[in-house]
């Protein structure tokens, strides 16, 4: 339960408790500041400090969900192609290059079409980080067209969601492709 707990947790409530950690006042923030003796440093104004902690808490609040399906994905590993492995004389580590590994590709493939999705739409992270002046994605690009007063700009919101929706749809391609191969290859 306790390793599931980033990912049970509502992405807006995560990315502002790790907002309050990072500011200057917060406990990793106030931290940073007497590490390198600047009362001044601020994550939340530097670029790249900025991104360093968005891809902290992005992999923060992702890794249960890979962590359990890979987990699950191990307790299929048919145990009679193990044992051949060891009977062959195999190593632990050419049982795992050559019967674990094959064994898990099409999750590995789910998991990151699954997670690359997942970063097109990165949203609350950014807002809660205050971090738009530094950190943009997709989401935060449609919402700042919307937001803008007395411009018709839903055009080109609406172009940014379908340029969303034809990434999704490249990312998916190779899957569907190499599933709709192994269908036809099991069928005949």
């Amino acid at each position: 339960f306790i390793s599931l707990l980033p990912f049970l947790v509502a992405t807006i409530v995560g990315s502002m408790i790790l907002s309050w950690l990072l500011d200057g006042e917060g406990i990793i923030g106030a931290t940073l500041q007497i590490i390198f003796n600047d009362p001044s440093l601020s994550i939340k104004a530097s670029t790249s400090l900025m991104w360093i902690a968005l891809m902290v808490y992005g992999v923060w609040h992702t890794l249960p969900f890979s962590f359990i399906t890979f987990y699950a994905g191990l307790q299929t590993v048919p145990q009679d192609t193990l044992e051949a492995a060891r009977v062959d004389g195999a190593s632990k580590w050419q049982t795992m290059m050559n019967v674990v590994v094959p064994h898990l590709m099409p999750l590995v493939s789910f998991v990151t079409l699954m997670l690359l999705m997942d970063n097109f739409r990165v949203f609350e992270p950014i807002i809660s980080f205050q971090a738009e002046a530094h950190a943009q994605s997709l989401s935060t690009f449609i919402v700042s067209d919307l937001r803008e007063a007395g411009n018709p700009l839903y055009a080109s919101a609406g172009a940014t969601s379908i340029l969303t929706i034809i990434g999704v749809a490249i990312l998916l391609t190779p899957v569907l492709i190499r599933t709709w191969r192994d269908f036809n290859v099991k069928a005949h």
